[in-house]
């Protein structure tokens, strides 16, 4: 077991959870704004007292050092800004391991996916909101990456969709695959429920501090339980032979 949750809290923002998330898990955090989400993530990423008990690898969260930590899991926040002038390559080369080479050739083929490849000389503050998303997330995944970081075990997303268009997200998605298929555990939180029911392994759903179902997608994210936290009416179609959650108007 990679990860388990026994009560864990954080009072006044998340209410007790239980569960467990395993190597090569897909796991999705959906739920309406202020559900709890971002909370959960960064008590699991070790950033957020909480109560209860959480162990990493059966040993206690809380007792992992940071070096430690940064050698098996990477965390990308919701929001975060630029650290100063600096050259990308040089925020990216951060993330690396003092073993990894910066010639290796899982290193070029991220960086040729997030289209980052002609970026690497310029400054973190003259990106657009999309590069400077695109650099984050190359550089949480090469931290973590079995081909860069033989110990990476763990990749940890807030809303890593944002300010990404269509063709970026596919890159992200087929990355994402890639680090759960060599047994990588990547959880994120979305929005976007048509996509955690489409790609998701497991789906927690949240609201108000607590995850209220987890499951399978198919299990989790069905009309009769996402309206009644949503506050809005939702039917589920199915459309070229899998299913498509929409809102009644």
């Amino acid at each position: 077991m990679l990860l388990r949750l026994e009560n864990a809290a954080v009072p006044g923002r998340l209410q007790p959870v239980s569960g467990t998330m395993q190597a090569g898990q897909r796991v999705h955090l959906v739920g309406p704004n202020g559900a709890g989400k971002s909370t959960l993530l960064s008590a699991l990423a070790g950033l957020e007292p909480f109560t209860g008990r959480a162990t990493l690898l059966n040993t206690a969260l809380a007792s992992w050092t940071g070096p430690a930590l940064a050698s098996v899991r990477s965390w990308l926040p919701q929001q975060q800004l630029p650290p100063g002038q600096m050259p990308v390559y040089h925020y990216l080369r951060l993330h690396l391991s003092s073993s990894a080479s910066p010639d290796d050739a899982r290193l070029a083929t991220i960086l040729s996916r997030l289209q980052l490849d002609d970026k690497l000389a310029r400054p973190l503050t003259q990106l657009s909101g999309g590069e400077w998303q695109r650099v984050r997330l190359g550089a949480v995944m090469m931290q973590i990456d079995p081909q860069i970081n033989a110990r990476g075990q763990l990749l940890i997303l807030d809303e890593p969709m944002t300010a990404l268009d269509v063709a970026q997200q596919k890159a992200v998605d087929d990355l994402i695959n890639e680090l759960c298929a060599a047994g990588v555990c990547v959880v994120a939180s979305s929005h976007d429920l048509n996509h955690s029911l489409w790609y998701a392994s497991q789906v927690w759903l949240l609201h108000q501090g607590q995850v209220v179902l987890q499951g399978e997608p198919a299990d989790v994210l069905r009309p009769e339980q996402l309206s009644p936290l949503y506050g809005i009416p939702f039917r589920q179609l199915v459309l070229e032979g899998r299913p498509l959650l929409t809102v009644l108007p």
